[in-house]
């Protein structure tokens, strides 16, 4: 016993180097690594339903952490392994800087940073207020015609939202656009909620988003809407044909004083003549308007008519149309099979109707080519424009290129 008490120092000293020789050899086994973790998602929990933050503060937080590198290969396999929460847990309104609350789903592991450590949250009591429609009326119908009163469905809505905000709101403010209508408006739209200077108020929800918004437009008496008809004359040039002719407004409004005159219309107002005889290209130009006396057109007293004309397109052939070598060497000569070839083009008809065969060159092209036999591809060039080319037959000739025998000069006796 007097032995051991005596080496007891020996012991422990053996002892702690033990402990040290062993977590030397776990520590350079399993080292530790300090590694960082972005992106962590703030939770916030325990919040009344009945308050609303109004305070903005971040949405993920960052962590340093140190940990073995085998409890790291636990954390990288797991889909969340840190949480970070903010309790709000018995908290009323007002204004508190809270505290960032750090889990990790592994042992064992030492937070040595989180940014952020605490955040500021403003809570607010969450209110409704309810708010008549308010229309916002924006242009005029159309000339001869008046806007009713508007009716709305509903005709208020519920502004929900933190209290200090929805205390700015004072309106729900409607848009309707009125200029030009003709028709009644019968339509859905999203209410925009102003405080006291028309400013739009946010973060606050509306129930309903929108409202249905019926307005009946009524023409006045005196006036009425008729359509403008083209009075044509003539014919366009032979070969040529009339595309299309319209007239801009194609709808005008007429007033009378005498309500009886306009209601006696038979709802088509005629133009003045429009001469189109031998035309060969578009017509624009402006007509004035066939009325009865004491009716006249609101706003301008002319219409703008536009006639749209285009030449007639067909085909032509042209049979036996020569073949023309080009880029033929000086040293040597061609002959080609076969020597002429049936040309097949298209345009306009007073175009084809004036061509000649002289019009129409027919090319082969050897530039570059030696001696020999070879399978090429006619080209067609027009002298005349518009004209394009549909096929040429045959569409392959046989070209042969050779060295033209010389026959010797006979030398004269004297």
């Amino acid at each position: 016993m007097r032995w051991f008490v005596r080496n007891i120092r020996t012991f422990a000293l053996a002892l702690v180097l033990a402990v040290a020789v062993w977590i030397s050899a776990v520590t350079s086994a399993n080292p530790d690594e300090v590694r960082t973790l972005n992106s962590i998602p703030l939770e916030v929990i325990g919040q009344d339903s009945s308050l609303v933050n109004t305070d903005d503060f971040p949405a993920t937080v960052e962590v340093t952490l140190r940990a073995p590198r085998s409890v790291w290969e636990q954390l990288t396999a797991q889909e969340n392994p840190v949480r970070a929460t903010l309790d709000l847990s018995g908290i009323g309104s007002g204004r508190y800087t809270l505290d960032v609350q750090i889990q990790i789903l592994a042992r064992p592991v030492q937070l040595v940073l989180a940014n952020p450590t605490t955040v500021t949250v403003f809570l607010e009591s969450l209110v409704s207020r309810t708010l008549p429609i308010d229309p916002s009326l924006r242009g005029e119908p159309a000339i001869g015609y008046q806007a009713g009163d508007p009716i709305f469905d509903p005709k208020e809505i519920t502004v929900s939202g933190p209290e200090s905000i929805v205390k700015d709101a004072v309106r729900a403010r409607v848009f309707v656009n009125l200029a030009g209508v003709r028709e009644n408006i019968d339509q859905s739209i999203v209410v925009q909620i102003v405080d006291a200077k028309n400013n739009p108020v946010s973060d606050v929800s509306a129930a309903p988003e929108s409202v249905h918004v019926t307005i009946p437009i009524a023409q006045q008496g005196g006036f009425r809407d008729v359509a403008v008809k083209v009075t044509v004359e003539g014919q366009v040039a032979s070969g040529y044909r009339l595309e299309n002719i319209s007239v801009l407004p194609p709808v005008i409004t007429v007033f009378s004083s005498d309500p009886a005159l306009v209601s006696a219309l038979p709802g088509v107002v005629d133009t003045e003549p429009l001469n189109i005889q031998d035309a060969q290209e578009n017509i624009a130009t402006r007509l004035g308007l066939i009325l009865p006396a004491n009716v006249r057109p609101v706003g301008s007293q002319t219409v703008q008519v536009t006639v749209g004309i285009s030449a007639i397109q067909t085909s032509l052939t042209l049979m036996n149309q020569p073949i023309n070598i080009i880029g033929l060497s000086e040293d040597l000569t061609a002959q080609v099979f076969p020597e002429t070839v049936d040309v097949i083009i298209s345009g306009p008809l007073p175009v084809l109707d004036a061509l000649t065969p002289q019009d129409v060159i027919v090319n082969v092209d050897v530039t570059g080519f030696g001696p020999g036999t070879y399978q090429l591809t006619p080209n067609m060039v027009s002298l005349v424009s518009n004209v394009l080319v549909e096929s040429i037959l045959p569409g392959t000739v046989e070209v042969t290129l050779f060295v033209p025998e010389t026959t010797p000069t006979p030398t004269p006796k004297p």
